[in-house]
């Protein structure tokens, strides 16, 4: 198998990471915000994220001087670490899974911020204990102060956002008569109806409504945060199950049984993933939540609309966690958490292609920068904090 030795093939992993990880939610909400049930995108999304797994396991898993190697590991008794694997797997397709929905409700920047954040700070701390403190202690964590000032700044934007998207459509009547962009007789609203809609007004906010799959208007975005803090829980966990499974911290294995290495557990984690995801969406498209239309497995099958993008967003998505844990192997899991910097990414996707924030206050855009910020300040730290496995 290859394995990374070197600090800087370590962050170099983390950075191919970091542009793949804050890149498939951006496919994603595209998907959505054109109509496409997230049911329908995800299932596929699945399919390629396995496929990417299976395609590292088969090649970077055999080549090299490293043994054991990853077919080797599929017949020794290693089940202990396998299971955390797979609990790893479980937990990360529960957050991404949340994530699809809560991307429609708090926006793509403001979700991976949150989710991210909250990752960190309780990943991190975990992931620092588990590899035997072999990141500096005194860098690791100001950099997780970071990541928990950049929740409170994500929040933030998230509350003055919703607020100026509420003023620009206090001047509109009902949504099902200003779907057309009929906008209520008023002289300094006659122009809109007009013109086609631009980004950030609220002719643009009404015209994705209606083309979107996931309704927002009208819904409280209490349920969007609470959807994406459930995803942040979630995301902490998979990273520390995942160290769990290829170090054995808690010596669960039987002496002389070799501990999984990153591709066979990845492997397994990525199958857990594949499962739960497969079971949890094929019951959404016959019960479906937060009022999404009913669908069904003919109906996805036959639904080819996007279906390039979205696998291209699990194979995205499945190489930059692989990525991510082979640097974390060989730096340290606490330090590789800094590909959790993604929203970097997710944040300029947002505003190039859906036009986040445009004609925004200059509160949210004040919010904004300081976010941003604090995440460019949270991602050196963090990898400054990098150690270097024994």
């Amino acid at each position: 198998m290859y394995m990374i030795e070197s600090k800087g093939g370590a962050i170099s992993c983390m950075l191919l990471a970091l542009l793949f990880l804050g890149t498939w939610p951006a496919i994603m909400t595209l998907m959505e915000r054109r109509g496409r049930l997230p049911q329908h995108t995800y299932l596929d999304y699945t399919i390629t994220n396995m496929l990417a797994a299976v395609i590292i396991a088969l090649t970077l898993g055999q080549i090299g001087p490293s043994r054991p190697n990853f077919i080797t590991q599929l017949s020794q008794d290693n089940w202990q670490s396998v299971m955390f694997a797979m609990a790893g797997g479980i937990v990360l397709s529960l957050g991404n899974l949340a994530t699809q929905y809560a991307w429609a409700f708090v926006g793509l920047s403001v979700t991976e911020v949150i989710t991210s954040s909250i990752t960190v700070v309780i990943g991190t701390t975990l992931n620092y204990f588990l590899d035997d403190r072999i990141n500096r202690a005194e860098v690791l964590f100001p950099g997780a102060a970071c990541f928990l000032i950049a929740v409170c700044f994500g929040s933030a934007v998230h509350k003055s956002n919703a607020a100026d998207n509420k003023s620009k459509l206090q001047n509109f009547n009902s949504l099902e008569t200003t779907s057309s962009f009929q906008i209520e007789a008023n002289p300094a609203n006659s122009g809109l109806a007009k013109e086609k809609a631009k980004e950030g007004t609220a002719a643009f906010l009404i015209e994705l409504e209606n083309q979107r799959a996931i309704k927002v208007f009208g819904k409280s975005t209490i349920i969007g945060l609470a959807i994406t803090f459930f995803a942040g829980i979630c995301f902490s966990m998979f990273s520390p199950a995942f160290n769990l499974a290829t170090n054995d911290q808690w010596h669960t294995l039987k002496h002389g049984v070799p501990k999984l290495n990153v591709y066979t557990a990845f492997f397994y984690f990525s199958i857990s993933a594949f499962v739960i995801a497969l079971i949890l969406n094929i019951r959404f498209l016959y019960w479906p939540v937060l009022g999404l239309p009913r669908s069904s497995l003919s109906a996805y099958l036959n639904d080819w609309n996007g279906r390039g993008w979205s696998f291209l967003a699990g194979f995205l998505c499945g190489f930059g966690n692989g990525l991510q844990f082979m640097g974390g192997q060989a730096a340290g899991y606490a330090a590789a958490d800094a590909v959790q910097a993604l929203p970097l990414v997710s944040t300029f996707w947002g505003i190039l292609l859906f036009g986040e924030y445009r004609r925004s206050s200059r509160r949210t855009y004040l919010l904004l920068i300081s976010m941003l910020f604090m995440f460019i300040v949270a991602v050196a730290v963090l990898m400054a904090s990098s150690g270097h496995r024994k």
